[in-house]
């Protein structure tokens, strides 16, 4: 099935978000240090830009496969065969790809004035910036810039196939089918107003909130919240784990009473 697919793939994109930052700040603070090596930063960066770009690319293309399922369920098999769903994949982890090279590459050929600390648990590229020369990092800037438009391009994307399938949803005579394709939306649209609301919040909250500490928590929210949170969502619509969990949480309630 097209959506177990991009799931597996949306697995492994979520593995190695969450293995690319946390591993290291864990045994920093376990070994009460904040060293990172220049390569180690170049591949923290390279690797963090490129999971978490192809995520957004996968959560796109993700809304585009519900879309197909809801509004034009006769057409599934022929839009998203096994061949158009490999390419689609491949898409989004290409697209991750190319993200990372081009940041990684720019990033690391600034020159460094305001010394070498970078202020955050790992190294993440407006931190690196902070600590680049004035001036130096234009090049930088228009990338960003092309980004946030590419970003909130996906995001229109996402938000004109939810309001086709609300439409469609909407127009169904029977209540079943309603509950059943609503039913099959709610986990991806989770799992996306998750990742969306973290990552505005983190790279478009307003300076004068912006501390040391804030900073810390927020990037804790988008970078490991999110990567999480979206395994247990999508769990939540299998009846068996939700079965072992109600007889879990049972067994809890008895033994304390």
């Amino acid at each position: 099935t097209p959506m177990y697919f991009f799931l597996l793939n949306l697995a492994l994109l979520d593995l190695g978000c969450i293995s690319t930052t946390l591993p290291k700040a864990m045994a920093n603070a376990l070994w009460d240090t904040r060293h990172i090596s220049y390569s180690g930063c170049a591949a923290q960066v390279f690797f963090f830009s490129f999971l978490f770009s192809a995520e957004y690319s996968l959560l796109t293309i993700m809304s585009y496969d519900r879309y197909v399922a809801i509004c034009k369920p006769l057409h599934y098999g022929t839009l998203l065969g096994s061949r158009a769903c490999a390419t689609m994949a491949a898409a989004a982890w290409g697209t991750g790809l190319l993200h990372a090279l081009l940041h990684t590459a720019t990033i690391f050929s600034l020159p460094l004035c305001q010394g070498n600390a970078v202020d955050q648990f790992f190294c993440e590229i407006p931190q690196i910036l902070k600590l680049s020369c004035s001036g130096a990092y234009l090049k930088e800037f228009g990338l960003i810039i092309f980004s946030i438009f590419i970003f909130f391009g996906c995001f229109a994307f996402i938000v004109v196939s939810y309001v086709q399938i609300f439409r469609t949803v909407l127009r169904m005579l029977s209540e079943q089918g309603r509950h059943k394709a609503f039913s099959t939306c709610l986990p991806h649209l989770a799992v996306v107003s998750l990742f969306i609301s973290t990552c505005m919040f983190a790279y478009l909250k307003p300076p004068s909130i912006s501390s040391p500490s804030v900073d810390l928590v927020v990037a804790v929210l988008y970078t490991v919240v999110p990567p999480v949170m979206n395994p247990i969502i999508y769990s939540m619509r299998n009846k068996e784990i939700k079965q072992t969990l109600r007889k879990l949480f049972g067994q809890i309630l008895l033994q304390h009473q």
